[in-house]
């Protein structure tokens, strides 16, 4: 897939809120996912940790009141979207996030995403 294709599929997955699929049928094995510093989750390689990475990020999700993908922008081997989220985190309270996230395809899967908030 080229990454206009990568993007158009992860933004119509993202608005029907399969962020797991995403995953599995769009990120390469060996992606990285690159988080701020001094952000609560680290930064991780593989996909497997990725999605370990997620299922913290679930675990210390008390409630999702809404959220948000905006359609994404490509450039050469790179898409960028607009997201948050409306959630209650444990022990925390409520809280809206927004965030750019930043996607690098290579022979048509996701290899690195970063997160800038």
């Amino acid at each position: 897939m080229s990454t206009q294709a990568v993007a158009e599929r992860f933004f119509e997955l993202a608005t029907e809120g399969k962020f797991e699929q995403i995953l599995t049928e769009l990120f390469h094995p060996d992606a990285a996912s690159i988080e701020p510093e001094n952000a609560p989750f680290q930064s991780v390689k593989g996909l497997d940790n990725i999605i370990k990475k997620g299922q913290e990020w679930h675990d210390v999700t008390e409630e999702m009141h809404g959220g948000y993908t905006n359609a994404p922008i490509v450039a050469g081997n790179f898409f960028a979207c607009t997201m948050g989220m409306d959630v209650t985190i444990k022990g925390q309270g409520r809280m809206q996030m927004d965030e750019v996230a930043v996607y690098e395809v290579r022979d048509g899967k996701i290899m690195k995403e970063q997160f800038f908030y």
